[in-house]
């Protein structure tokens, strides 16, 4: 029987036999039970995790066998690995986001297989982003290679990885959001149905979606997976993971102008207002001496890369996907290890779901922040989704210890864009009411207007 005193046993990593991950006050750690010795000598042992480290592919750690607390006759070590500064989900991820982990995932089953090893687990949870850099957190999804056995992982890396960047890339973006759907793995015959006739011109989509799932179908009554049974060389599975990391490479979305895709170049700013509004955030940003910013809205991160540049590990949401993509490729052009692009839809954010609903945390409940950013957001908010300011200041407290906000008035072009395609209800949308309302969650630090523009921007602490 395992007993953790005092310690806080993650709820996402329960499944595993080979250990878990827990938190003693605010410390990460993992624990690697008696069942995984072998392994986890090997993976140490091999080279391996050494190798994998120093590429930056897989998450380090340090042995810490004196945890206090700890009653355990299942523990083999106790492990500190470094913690990500925030823990995203596939479904927030962009399609190149997902594509990175896909590969990254193939890489490292490569390289285990060339020590002995193998992935027994390929889910796109193991993967987690330190900027735009994605890396492996789960140190037990290793195994030793059985010379001859297939891959037991094959399937759940089409699954989770191959099937929905499929969908992405032949149907629609916005499939990805399946994966929230489906958190243990998007079906593979669904993924069959939905994809077009065209896309079984692509073999590797043919054999490792629609011919996979043919057989799955096939077999669904067997006891035993035919495919286990089977003998595959290693040279069969080198194969296959080449076919695999062609197959995603070949996947494509490119990026184009929906609805605030291009938002910059829209707006009414002239430069000289732009610029004074970026100077404004970046001496908020000051005074907060934040070491965590989230920016909601933050379309292709123009501003969230004025706070990454302070050093803060910033979080740039955004709902349209064109911009999260664009947000992505430039992060990961320019090596940015403080800005973490990810789509979010604000008014349905993402939930905590799974197991009782605590394997995977909510939006806010990954939080708070030390600030969050509302830049040329609450007109979309109040306007587009009928949001009371009551409830935006509420939501808002809870997110943040600093706030901010631009408030836009009705008179802007942007929101005059808004009020075009419905009937103007919004009698107490205007910058006295938006006042009123916030000071009851904050105590307004400092307001500005924007020159050049009718825009203010807030500063506000949480009260």
């Amino acid at each position: 029987m395992n007993q953790l005193l005092n310690k806080a046993k993650l709820n996402s990593s329960f499944r595993d036999p080979a250990g878990f991950v827990f938190f003693d006050g605010s410390v990460l750690y993992r624990q690697v039970n008696q069942a995984y010795r072998a392994e986890y000598d090997l993976l140490m042992g091999s080279g391996l995790y050494a190798e994998l480290v120093a590429d930056g592919l897989l998450i380090p750690h340090e042995e810490a066998d004196d945890v206090e607390g700890l009653v355990s006759s299942l523990h083999y070590r106790i492990l500190k690995p470094e913690k990500v500064p925030f823990i995203s989900y596939p479904y927030e991820w962009s399609f190149s986001q997902l594509k990175d982990a896909a590969l990254l995932t193939l890489e490292i089953q490569k390289r285990a297989l060339a020590k002995g090893m193998t992935l027994k687990d390929c889910s796109a949870f193991n993967v987690q982003f330190r900027g735009a850099n994605p890396v492996f957190i789960d140190t037990l999804s290793f195994e030793r290679y059985q010379p001859g056995t297939p891959w037991v992982a094959y399937r759940q890396f089409c699954q989770h990885f191959l099937a929905p960047l499929a969908l992405m890339s032949y149907c629609d973006i916005r499939l990805g959001k399946l994966s929230e759907q489906y958190i243990d793995g998007l079906p593979l015959d669904l993924a069959s149905k939905l994809l077009p006739l065209s896309s079984k011109l692509n073999f590797g989509i043919l054999t490792h979606i629609h011919l996979h799932a043919g057989s799955q179908q096939r077999h669904a009554d067997k006891q035993v997976d035919q495919a286990r049974q089977s003998q595959l060389p290693l040279t069969a599975l080198q194969g296959m993971l080449d076919s695999l990391s062609s197959t995603v490479r070949k996947l494509i979305w490119q990026p184009k102008g929906t609805e605030w895709g291009d938002y910059y170049s829209a707006t009414n700013y002239n430069d000289a207002a732009f610029t004074e509004k970026k100077l404004l955030v970046e001496s908020y940003l000051q005074q907060t001496g934040s070491s965590s910013v989230w920016d909601l809205g933050a379309n292709t991160g123009v501003f969230s890369r004025i706070a990454s540049k302070l050093g803060a590990n910033t979080v740039s949401f955004d709902i349209d996907p064109a911009a999260v993509e664009k947000n992505y490729r430039w992060a990961r052009q320019d090596h940015e290890e403080n800005l973490l692009p990810l789509l979010l839809d604000l008014t349905n954010p993402s939930p905590a779901i799974g197991w009782a609903h605590t394997e995977r945390e909510s939006f806010a409940g990954r939080g708070p922040a030390d600030t969050v950013m509302a830049l040329a957001l609450i007109h979309h908010l109040a306007i587009s989704n009928n949001l009371p300011f009551e409830k935006i200041a509420e939501f808002f407290q809870h997110l943040s210890q600093y706030l901010i906000i631009e408030f836009v008035p009705k008179s802007d072009s942007q929101v005059q864009r808004l009020l075009t395609t419905r009937k103007d209800i919004f009698d107490t949308y205007h910058v006295e009411a938006f006042e009123e309302v916030f000071a009851r969650y904050f105590r307004i630090e400092q307001a500005t207007s924007i020159a050049g523009s009718e825009r203010i921007l807030y500063l506000m602490k949480r009260k």
